[in-house]
C-alpha cells in the first residue's frame, strides 16, 4: 500500500471485513442493541479476523474478545513481531479475558467466526444473551450448525449460498475496486472501507 500508486486491496482481508460490518449493522438494528456495548466474540484472528476486528473498533466496538487456534488473545499473547497480532492485543479484550471460548461466551452478544468447523456446541450458542446474533462464516462447514444456532439466536448467517444470510466478499469485491478506480483514489484507506459496509448495509430497505 506505502510502496504501490494505485490502491492495494486484499479481498478475502478487507472483502471480508467489509460485509461482516454492512451484515452486523442492519442485525444490530434489527434486535435494537448498539455496537459500543455489545461484547462480540471473535474465532480466527488471522488475517480477516484482524480485519474484522479493526473496522468494528473504527465503528465503535469496545469489546471483542479474539481466539486463534492456541487459545484466547490477551495482554501476555506473544506478538512474535507480527503488526497484526500487536494491534490485536493492543485494541481488544479489555478485560484481559483468560479462560476458553465456552465461557467467554456466557452473555455474550455477538459471534463471529472466521475459523474451523465446529467450533461451537448447543450449550454454548444457549448461553448467549437474548437477542444473539450469530455469524459462523467458515465454509464449506461452519463453526456451528445454522439449524442449530436458529434455536437460540435472533440472527443467523453463514458464508454458504445454501443457507439464508449469507455473508460473502462478492457482496463488496470487485464493486469496491470499480468504485476506487472510478474516483481516481491512489491509497485505500479503512475510512473507505467502513464508507463501504455502509453503502451495502443500506441497500437493504427499513
Amino acid at each position: 500500500r506505502e510502496r504501490m500508486k494505485i490502491p492495494v486491496f486484499h479481498d478475502d482481508q478487507h472483502g471480508t471485513a467489509i460485509v461482516v460490518l454492512a451484515a452486523l449493522r442492519n442485525a444490530l438494528r434489527l434486535v435494537k442493541k448498539d455496537l459500543k456495548n455489545t461484547k462480540i466474540v471473535l474465532s480466527g484472528a488471522g488475517a480477516a479476523g484482524t480485519a474484522i476486528a479493526r473496522l468494528l473498533v473504527r465503528s465503535g466496538a469496545v469489546n471483542i474478545i479474539g481466539f486463534d487456534k492456541d487459545g484466547v488473545i490477551c495482554k501476555s499473547t506473544p506478538n512474535l513481531g507480527d503488526e497484526m497480532r500487536t494491534w490485536f492485543i493492543d485494541n481488544c479484550n479489555p478485560a484481559d479475558f483468560r479462560g476458553n471460548i465456552s465461557e467467554v461466551l456466557e452473555v455474550a452478544d455477538i459471534f463471529i467466526g472466521v475459523s474451523a468447523p465446529n467450533v461451537l456446541t448447543e450449550a454454548d450458542v444457549a448461553s448467549m444473551a437474548p437477542k444473539s446474533i450469530i455469524f459462523a462464516l467458515a465454509n464449506p462447514d461452519p463453526e456451528i450448525d445454522p439449524v442449530i444456532s436458529r434455536k437460540y439466536a435472533a440472527v443467523v448467517a453463514t458464508g454458504r449460498s445454501d443457507q439464508p444470510n449469507q455473508i460473502n466478499n462478492v457482496l463488496a469485491f470487485p464493486g469496491i475496486f470499480r468504485g476506487l478506480l472510478d474516483a481516481n483514489a491512489h491509497k485505500i484507506s479503512d475510512e473507505m472501507l467502513v464508507a463501504a459496509a455502509e453503502a451495502i448495509a443500506d441497500c437493504v430497505s427499513p
